[in-house]
């Protein structure tokens, strides 16, 4: 097995952002793209050499060649060890907790999350630090300056390591080591929340249905909820993992889990319905003929987290990203626990979960999680619901009516604007920016802004500053705009669109959300002319 160094040059777009690199698979699959990126995360990260890395993903298409790449290179850098997930299958949660509960150096995931997949689809690479959470700016900026500066990568030559069979073996001087995705992980959730509740819950009858989505879930959850917890056989659906998810769209939310909705809202719905993304870390919660927000769903977990085992001492803090609605906040004021307000993206949640500032966190994207990883996780937060539920007693339309007669309602929608060609899409902020000095006081849409800012986070833990991160608009009435691009997607610009109003009248606590914010989205469109800018006449997806 010989060393080679392989002459290359730097290749442009291999900067990073919170989640990664993300690109088109066929990207990935040029020539020395893929190499170049992982020599620059050696070079980031200080080198490899004598040091233990975990490696998975959600099983994507390229995810088996990828994998194979990175262990030769690791090895050809003198790596100490890497634990691998069997199959090169890891989800994001579980892959932190290996991260974590290894004590390793850090470690690289396959995913590009709730992406399509497939050779036409997307693929991402990240580098998650020893504390297992995504690599802080400080790293990312390393990778992404050594990337612009590749000359050369070296790479062992070598035959595939086997990854479908548990053990250890060796590639040069480096140890590989193929572990089961799902033990390690299993293990933790057993140890998180009441098994024994949960199993007498299925034994009395309780109905689910948890759509994996053709993803990595699949495996986690079919062990879990039905080999651990008893949950009859075809409670998991969709759960064989799939290079491109079924050629399905693996993001849990009720436009591409339809399936999952339309039985959720069919004559013979089960109790409680659940679906996660592809690599796990995100989650959809569905009662019947009922749909929990991901801002709501985080705020009754923090509203019950003491009847579950780990939490039952009360929480720290709870954080939520900007974005997210400030249903969490009501429920932090009743707790008397400390609330924080990040920017999008889980490393910030990273610094209060290590500072021990926080026990819960939450994003409206989809995302929950806890201190028990440094990522969000998706099949976690269903086990939640799930303590939960047997602890209450009642059906998730009943404990959402019982939070909201507590906390009040926080009626809250993101309408997302894809695939917007991006120099519209950064005009159309940069001008709303411009404009935003003036806004309070005036009345848009019949809506009178109260104050309207660009919001920057300075960090409590280590005083760092996220500028530029959102622009946002309240108004008198209780309502909030945010705008956001987003930068999960491959193609264009995402702009999206975060729409918010409280109400604490009783006999308004059941509207539908979007007639509830019917001004706010008018006043939406009219302060960003977003229509008319876009050409669109509506997003393309509302969650």
């Amino acid at each position: 097995m010989d060393i080679i160094t392989v002459e290359t040059q730097p290749i442009e777009g291999q900067k990073p952002g919170t989640s990664g690199l993300r690109k088109k698979t066929r990207t990935f699959m040029e020539p020395h793209f893929l190499e170049n990126f992982v020599q620059a995360i050696w070079i980031g990260i200080g080198g490899v050499q004598g040091k233990t890395l975990v490696l998975g993903g959600d099983g994507r298409y390229f995810s088996d060649r990828a994998a194979q790449v990175i262990l030769r290179m690791a090895a050809a850098f003198g790596a100490a060890k890497v634990i691998v997930g069997q199959n090169a299958l890891l989800s994001t949660p579980a892959a932190s907790h290996l991260i974590r509960s290894r004590k390793t150096d850090g470690g690289i995931i396959l995913s590009a999350s709730h992406n399509p997949g497939g050779p036409d689809g997307d693929f991402g690479v990240k580098f998650n630090n020893p504390n297992g959470g995504p690599a802080p700016e400080s790293v990312t900026g390393k990778i992404f300056e050594a990337s612009q500066s590749v000359t050369t990568y070296r790479i062992m030559e070598a035959h595939d390591v086997d990854l479908s069979t548990l053990g250890t073996t060796s590639l040069g001087r480096t140890e590989i080591e193929v572990v089961d995705p799902v033990e390690d992980y299993a293990q933790l959730m057993s140890e998180i929340f009441d098994f024994d509740k949960l199993r007498a819950l299925f034994a009395g009858g309780f109905r689910m249905r948890f759509d994996a989505m053709h993803a990595v879930t699949g495996p986690y959850a079919k062990t879990i909820l039905e080999d651990h917890l008893g949950a009859p056989a075809g409670t998991v659906i969709n759960g064989t993992p799939s290079p491109d998810f079924g050629k399905g769209h693996p993001d849990p939310n009720p436009i591409w889990a339809k399936e999952l909705m339309d039985l959720m809202h069919g004559p013979d719905a089960p109790d409680f319905g659940a679906a996660s993304d592809g690599d796990g870390d995100r989650n959809m919660i569905v009662g019947r003929n009922t749909y929990v927000t991901p801002s709501d769903s985080v705020a009754v977990l923090a509203a019950n987290a003491t009847l579950v085992p780990r939490y039952a001492d009360g929480l720290k803090g709870v954080a939520r990203s900007m974005p997210t609605s400030r249903a969490l906040d009501r429920v932090a004021l009743r707790l008397d626990c400390g609330a924080y307000e990040t920017p999008t993206g889980w490393k910030f949640f990273g610094n209060l979960l290590d500072a021990g500032m926080a026990s819960l966190c939450g994003e409206e994207s989809a995302g929950t999680g806890s201190d028990h990883v440094r990522e969000k996780d998706g099949l976690w937060a269903v086990l939640f619901w799930l303590n939960i539920l047997a602890e209450r007693q009642m059906s998730v339309a009943d404990l959402m009516a019982d939070h909201w007669r507590t906390y009040g309602r926080n009626y809250y929608s993101r309408h997302d604007y894809e695939a917007v060609d991006a120099d519209i899409a950064t005009a159309l902020i940069d001008d709303l920016r411009g404009k935003l000095e003036t806004l309070p006081g005036t009345t848009i849409a019949g809506q009178e802004v109260e104050w309207a800012d660009e919001f920057a986070y300075d960090d409590p833990v280590d005083g760092s500053r996220a500028a530029q991160q959102g622009l946002r608009i309240a108004t008198t009435d209780g309502g909030r705009i945010v705008f956001r691009l987003s930068g999960t997607g491959t193609e264009g610009a995402t702009i999206r669109v975060y729409l918010e109003k409280e109400e604490t009248d009783p006999e308004k606590l059941g509207l539908d959300p979007q007639e509830a914010l019917s001004d706010v989205i008018a006043a939406a469109d009219a302060v960003s002319g977003l229509s008319q800018r876009t050409g669109r006449s509506g997003p393309d997806v509302i969650t």
